[in-house]
Order: C-alpha cells, then sequence, then structure tokens
C-alpha cells in the first residue's frame, strides 16, 4: 500500500470519529522518516486515546504496514506510526504548545 493511500485510510478514519482541525503535511521533501505527518485535535485525552485507537484499527483493516504506537497512557499527545505515515493525535493544550505544522511547514525553523 502507498503512503497516499494510507493518508486517505487514516484521514478518513479520522473524520469519521470526528476528530477536528486535520492537517495533512506533505514532508517527502523535508525527510527520509515519512512522507506524511497527520496531525489532529481530540478534545480531551480520551478522545486523543480513542482516535489514535480507530485510526490504527481502520489502518490494519485497510491493510497498511505499521511500527507502533507511543503516548496512549497520557495521550495528550498519541502518535501512531505507520510507516510512511506519522499520526500525530493531540488535545488541544498540546497541539497548540508544539505547533508541528509551523514546524514542519518551514523547513527553516527545523534548521
Amino acid at each position: 500500500m502507498d503512503s497516499q493511500a494510507i493518508r486517505d485510510v487514516v484521514l478518513r478514519s479520522l473524520d469519521d470519529h470526528k476528530a477536528t482541525d486535520l492537517v495533512a503535511l506533505d514532508v517527502r521533501a523535508l525527510t527520509d522518516v515519512a512522507d506524511y505527518m497527520i496531525l489532529a485535535t481530540g478534545g480531551s485525552s480520551r478522545q486523543a486515546k480513542a482516535l489514535a485507537k480507530y485510526v490504527l484499527e481502520d489502518a490494519k483493516k485497510a491493510g497498511c504496514p505499521y511500527i507502533g504506537v507511543e503516548g496512549l497512557d497520557e495521550a495528550d499527545w498519541v502518535l501512531v506510526d505507520l510507516v510512511d505515515v506519522i499520526v500525530h493525535v493531540m488535545v488541544p493544550e498540546a497541539r497548540e504548545l508544539y505547533r508541528l505544522e509551523e514546524l514542519w511547514a518551514d523547513p527553516a525553523a527545523m534548521a
């Protein structure tokens, strides 16, 4: 399964389960770690945890490759690693604090 198909599975899952502020960043020109970073917000740590679990479940059903999940215990920031697509599900406070969209959108910010 190519990275665009994985991205689409993830975005559909997050949208279906009411994630907010969905952003898909194409980071192929910026890093070899992944092709896409997907950012989503859950209204609470409970919702962020549930969203990450739904993404993982839907990705597995679709046959997406999977490396791991980090942050499920606290769930303020949960990372789902689907090899070429990395999913960040955050509570609003973490999303505002880390501002990953800004970091990955501006290559100079990472230098």
